[in-house]
């Protein structure tokens, strides 16, 4: 057997490995990149839509067992490798970020900045370029989350100025327009200057995701977001508790008033892990969460632990997505991260078949 007909066999037998979030080969996809066959010994790429991808392992163990059992394969090399794709608006801001995520609650007091703050993190350790956006403009809580020191921004350029970096991410604030300590008090039409200080003036570079940490509620800084901003989608974050869902069921309304997908709900401080019994507690019920994503047709996007170290890296400027990865909730953050990235990629899936099919149809 030649070395062209053996990647013809390992062309067909890819074609069987299908990405469960696309619901697609990884051929037809354009996944598979730079497929070499030298005497039975076979590399290649499989590029994803994501670093973040939740079935990234899954895959490539799929593509190394179906290569390795066709006859005449001697080794496989598989490199898994990932090129974040751009989702699609036409607003002449934020050209160099390719995906903007809200993250919003319905209320104050679920965890929204912290599970926002961890979000970004846990991207950024996937291997994507993230940049952090603190739209929490009375309770401006990230740099105080990231250890960031309260500091103006440096100007660069005519009316620019570069974001604050830290743990690999690039992050704004309206903290870093007050002196430590100040309250901003500001009216609406202020609010929404700084908005379009942080859209339009910001030398974010280029970004494959940015996290907005929205304030809590349904009001002027959340309109100005969704109607100028172009984002991708949505995270509505949530307690299980009742008081809570109440508040989330009008973040998702909204969202979905102003045409802004929802990428889904997470449910915050869905139980707490006992040191001494290593057993689940649910404090505040169970099951909210999921029933609400369920009630709107969108996807539940996972549960995250309540835990003293959560609470410790937020006060100490360390999320424990960076002081222990190991921890429930940084496995909980990690599969939440890429939860959000496999929606995003869905969607944008959705897209693309929608103009192949617009374009089929105009050329009939």
């Amino acid at each position: 057997m030649t070395d062209q007909d053996l990647q013809n066999q390992i062309i067909q037998v890819l074609k069987t490995v299908k990405d469960p979030d696309l619901n697609r080969d990884i051929v037809s996809l354009g996944f598979v990149k730079n497929l070499t066959v030298t005497g039975g010994d076979v590399k290649f790429d499989v590029e994803l839509t994501t670093p973040a991808c939740p079935v990234k392992d899954q895959l490539k163990t799929e593509c190394e067992q179906k290569v390795d059992a066709i006859e005449g394969v001697k080794a496989v090399s598989v490199n898994m490798t990932a090129q974040v794709r751009s989702s699609q608006h036409s607003q002449p801001i934020l050209t160099c970020v390719k995906n903007i995520i809200a993250v919003a609650s319905g209320k104050g007091g679920v965890g929204k900045s912290t599970i926002s703050a961890n979000l970004a993190v846990a991207l950024q350790a996937s291997g994507a370029k993230v940049g952090l956006m603190d739209a929490d403009i009375y309770g401006p809580s990230i740099p105080q989350m990231l250890g960031i020191p309260i500091s103006p921004p440096k100007a660069v350029g005519e009316n620019k100025f570069l974001p604050h970096e830290k743990y690999g991410l690039k992050v704004v604030s309206a903290a870093f327009l007050t002196k430590e300590g100040q309250p901003l008090m500001l009216r609406g039409p202020m609010l929404g200057g700084i908005i379009q200080q942080f859209l339009q003036n910001v030398e974010w570079g280029e970004l494959d995701y940015l996290v907005i940490d929205m304030p809590p509620g349904t009001g002027d800084v959340q309109l100005t977001l969704t109607q100028r901003a172009p984002l991708s989608g949505a995270v509505v974050v949530t307690t299980p508790q009742d008081v809570s869902l109440i508040d989330a069921d009008k973040g998702v309304k909204m969202f979905q008033q102003v045409k802004v997908p929802m990428l889904g709900i997470v449910e915050n401080m869905s139980y707490f892990i006992c040191d001494g019994c290593n057993k689940k507690h649910e404090i505040f019920k169970r099951g909210g969460g999921r029933a609400l994503a369920e009630r709107f047709k969108v996807p539940f996007l996972g549960e995250v632990p309540l835990l003293g170290g959560v609470v410790e890296g937020g006060d100490s400027g360390v999320p424990i997505m960076i002081s222990d990865t190991n921890s429930p909730a940084s496995v909980a953050y990690k599969s939440l991260a890429g939860q959000v990235a496999a929606q995003i990629s869905i969607n944008q899936a959705r897209e693309d078949k929608v103009d192949a099919n617009f374009e089929l149809a105009w050329k009939s």
